[in-house]
């Protein structure tokens, strides 16, 4: 039978329990799922990064929940062990150092702590960006009443950002502000939560108010796109080889960031196009008939997509990126005579020549694929619609927890259900269940916990 203890249950009751038995299932770092508004909202927490994150925010009078929104639109709070971005930021708070722009340095004189402590420590990382915030505040003209307003804060994160030029910085704000209103949990090192309480907070915009949030310009290659020019200096002005492949890139970065980057010119660098995490927008920075500088040995030949997030972090792929991404490189394989096959559409490590290793094994080509040759996702006859909870939660090769892990669900999402099966009994403070579901889109089992449903077995789903 099913072996179910009150399961019966409200969203808002139960999100700490999801979230915290998603970790049990997939011991992956730095994901999170959004808080709900409504209700009185969880302690803070403890531990190592909310420490870090309420010292730093008392010290320098900034907003804790500004810190960590900025953090987490950056980087999701995970510092990547001190290695770069691509934009050479470090740390959860994204510090960083390029030729016009460097707080990882400005932060160094601020808090007379080294750049290599900056680099690879959490809490010195923290401090230096709420000691930068609050330089850059005080530049502005933020006194102790203005401080103590989160909308105030908006220009302040906007120059935070380091973007080329305004309408990328609202972008960027616009990130932060969203996740203000939105709330957030976020799950750091060590299964730490850090917590947002969603609450409507109105920005102040100043001077980027008048500055479209959309870019405003829509592209002439893709008009699902919004056309937004890389830098002249990063990629070459036509082709000297036929287009025949698509190439897909990890941006090791956040979206504003990386377009940012493209629009600087010392970076070198440059993709056709970048597409953001959460809702799959689409931006295209490098005309088709151009060659970007993303691929070395392909570039000629070849479309380059870069997809918001780091490469050991799945909580970056969602459902949105991949059905977004898809829809683009199927119309380029139709566009440009492409075979839709693995042959057609590469990763960028698999470009000869190249030393990069996105997208990386967190990338599911198998999914991604079935979308781009039309598939939809569809599971077939039978095939029942479910949503799901929890962030980061795996996908079993079979329904078990030490099974390999096939994909990863970054957050709540709509997922078909094809079939059920019964086994391995998973539990968590009480609630246990050893009823699978079987997701055909990807492949791979997930546990029933994790299917937003009242019954432990679904209804009307058959078995496998």
């Amino acid at each position: 039978m099913t072996l179910m203890t009150g399961w019966k249950r409200g969203r808002a009751a139960l999100l700490g329990t999801v979230v915290a038995s998603t970790l049990a299932l997939t011991g992956q770092p730095a994901t999170a799922a959004p808080y709900p508004g409504g209700g009185a909202a969880p302690a803070a927490g403890s531990g190592t990064m909310n420490t870090a994150f309420s010292k730093a925010a008392a010290e320098f009078d900034v907003p804790r929940d500004l810190l960590v929104a900025v953090g987490y639109g950056e980087t999701h709070l995970d510092g990547h062990g001190g290695r770069p971005s691509q934009a050479n930021g470090y740390g959860v708070m994204h510090l960083v150092s390029q030729p016009k722009h460097q707080t990882l340095e400005r932060a160094a004189k601020l808090t007379g702590v080294s750049v290599a402590e900056l680099k690879k420590d959490t809490a010195a990382n923290i401090r230096g960006a709420a000691a930068v915030l609050r330089a850059v505040a005080d530049e502005q003209g933020l006194d102790d009443t203005d401080r103590d307003s989160l909308g105030d804060w908006y220009p302040v994160a906007a120059e935070y950002g380091a973007a080329t030029n305004d309408r990328t910085a609202r972008l960027y704000a616009d990130t932060a502000y969203d996740l203000l209103n939105k709330g957030l949990r976020a799950q750091a090192a060590g299964n730490e939560q850090v917590l947002v309480k969603a609450r409507k907070v109105i920005p102040d915009r100043g001077k980027y108010a008048s500055i479209a949030s959309d870019f405003g310009v829509l592209s002439d290659d893709y008009p699902a796109a919004l056309w937004v020019p890389a830098s002249t200096s990063n990629y070459q002005s036509g082709r000297t080889a036929a287009i025949n492949k698509v190439v897909v890139h990890v941006t090791q970065g956040s979206y504003a960031g990386s377009i940012s980057w493209f629009q600087n010119p010392s970076s070198q660098v440059s993709a056709h196009y970048v597409i953001r995490s959460s809702d799959g927008q689409v931006t295209q920075m490098v005309r088709d008939a151009n060659t970007a500088w993303h691929a070395r040995s392909a570039n000629a030949s070849s479309i380059g997509i870069e997809h918001e997030g780091f490469v050991a972090d799945p909580s970056w792929f969602t459902d949105s990126m991949y059905r977004s991404s898809a829809a683009l490189t199927r119309h380029l394989t139709a566009k440009y005579g492409i075979p839709r096959t693995r042959t057609g559409v590469v990763g960028h490590s698999e470009v000869p020549g190249n030393d990069h290793t996105d997208p990386g094994a967190n990338w599911n080509w198998t999914y991604y694929m079935s979308l781009v040759n039309g598939g939809g996702g569809n599971p077939g006859p039978g095939g029942s619609s479910f949503p799901t909870w929890g962030s980061g939660v795996s996908i079993r090769q079979s329904a078990t927890t030490t099974s390999a892990q096939v994909a990863s669900l970054a957050g709540p999402t709509t997922v078909k259900v094809q079939c059920q099966k019964r086994g391995q009994l998973v539990t968590y403070q009480g609630y246990s269940n050893d009823a699978w579901s079987y997701l055909p889109d990807y492949g791979g089992y997930i546990s029933n916990i994790f299917i937003d449903v009242s019954d432990a077995w679904l209804p009307g789903v058959p078995n496998c």
